[in-house]
């Protein structure tokens, strides 16, 4: 069954509607022009709203025609990033340093179409909850929103969550049974010494070079201690230290994340990557504290759901433009903190090829209102298949 022929009539409405979020992006935890856009667009449609939870999210709630039934929740976010937009289309950001460069209006769109549609129709039986979620981009808003009870306020049966990639061919989906995106830690390091003048070396203690040692030996992190069959990431990706050439200061700091799938590696990694810091300590007989912080865990698919999850796309794009065994992803998506609550899938849907070929967290991005039609199908499939009545 292709796309809805109801949505696609309204579509270009839909782009209106992202158009409209993505020139006005507002970051975690500020998403308040956002919310009273989504709020107004589902008070319009007909659905009773909800709003406060994790502080700008907003939830609405819809029961079919058909009687009682299960209850889905589908989760969208709403937040932008931290970037200046360089892009020259008619809707570029309005607001200085922001832009939606992950495609969050657009997965915004989406849910709001689907919306529209199943509150005109209401050819269910049971309960669908909207989830619009602020603050997925670091700050953990899924994670407030289930401490805020999410789920005691709006019981959920199942969970489900999208995501635009471009690349990904437009009108294909793509889904993982299991694990799809990797936990996502931080590292912050400081090497400590004794800092002197650049011409006399020997009368310091250089951080610079124990620094530079210390990055060279985290690489055996994932090469030398994890199976080679595992996924894991250690990366570095910031020094910072000194204020001028002929000074080696008295200190260095070094940032930079971890990746896995499993807590056990999460553990190993934590623990290797603390021993190789004592080590170089006691090599150049300076300091080295590593601070090591959990973040989002990884985003794991119930398999039944996934099965689920494939066999709705594909009927709405059909089977051959469904890719059931994709690679997982190493980024982060804290809608970890839901699934962790309900079983359900995350399902990344296809965005083209992107201006210039870019990807996601990129100045030029722009999500692809093309996509917008397939995404609410998929919202609208699902929620009519999985509380069919009777």
């Amino acid at each position: 069954m292709p796309i809805i022929n109801r949505i696609a009539e309204f579509r270009e409405e839909m782009a209106e509607w992202r158009r409209h979020i993505h020139a006005h992006p507002e970051t975690a935890f500020e998403e308040h022009r956002t919310a009273d856009f989504v709020a107004a667009k589902l008070t319009d449609f007909g659905i009773a709203i909800d709003r406060g939870l994790a502080r700008t999210g907003v939830v609405g709630t819809l029961k079919g025609n058909h009687g009682d039934g299960p209850a889905i929740g589908l989760r969208a976010d709403m937040d932008a990033l931290d970037i200046e937009e360089k892009g020259d289309h008619a809707h570029i950001s309005t607001n200085p340093g922001k832009m939606h460069a992950c495609g969050h209006d657009g997965h915004t769109t989406m849910l709001l179409g689907a919306a529209r549609y199943l509150a005109e129709t209401r050819n269910f039986a049971g309960t669908v909850h909207f989830i619009f979620q602020p603050a997925e981009e670091h700050a953990g808003g899924g994670r407030e929103m289930v401490a805020d009870g999410l789920f005691d306020k709006f019981p959920c049966d199942t969970v489900w969550g999208m995501h635009n990639f471009p690349g990904q061919d437009l009108g294909t989906f793509e889904v993982c049974a299991g694990p799809a995106m990797a936990a996502a830690d931080t590292l912050e390091i400081w090497v400590r010494g004794k800092g002197t003048h650049a011409a006399f070396p020997h009368e310091g203690q250089d951080v610079i070079v124990a620094a530079s040692q210390l990055v060279t030996a985290l690489q055996t992190v994932t090469s030398r201690t994890m199976d080679p069959l595992e996924a894991v990431v250690c990366s570095i990706t910031q020094m910072h230290a000194g204020e001028t050439y002929n000074i080696i200061p008295d200190d260095i700091v070094l940032r930079g994340t971890v990746r896995t799938f499993k807590p056990a590696l999460q553990e190993l990694a934590e623990a290797t990557i603390k021993r190789i810091g004592a080590g170089i300590a006691t090599m150049f007989d300076i300091t080295v504290d590593v601070g090591y912080t959990r973040g989002y865990p990884a985003t794991i698919n119930d398999t039944v759901e996934s099965a689920y999850a494939a066999r709705i796309a594909a009927d709405v794009v059909g089977p051959e433009n469904v890719k059931t065994d994709p690679n997982p992803k190493m980024g982060a998506e804290d809608f970890s903190y839901m699934l962790n609550e309900r079983p359900g899938c995350y399902i990344w849907i296809g965005n083209g090829p992107g201006i210039g070929g870019c990807y996601l967290h990129n100045a030029h991005y722009d999500f692809n209102d093309d996509a917008t039609p397939y995404g609410a199908s998929y919202w609208a499939r699902l929620v009519e298949t999985r509380l069919a009545k009777g």
